[in-house]
């Protein structure tokens, strides 16, 4: 009783879903298990401005 379309339409998506492959970028997986690389990562100390918790600091030292 009309249910028919309905359906239809919701096996076709299920289909979809089910079949789907999508293209994996095996090297950024890579890249995300593994961490940064060597290259990636210089032996420089990070300046005050990259410290993510400066604000953090001053706010606690009263100097905000």
């Amino acid at each position: 009783m009309g249910r028919g379309r309905a359906k239809a339409k919701q096996t076709k998506v299920a289909r979809q879903l089910k079949y789907y492959t999508p293209d994996t970028d095996l090297s950024a997986l890579e890249r995300e298990l593994h961490g940064p690389s060597q290259r990636d990562s210089s032996n420089q100390p990070r300046s005050v401005d990259d410290d993510e918790y400066d604000e953090y600091g001053k706010w606690a030292s009263g100097e905000r």
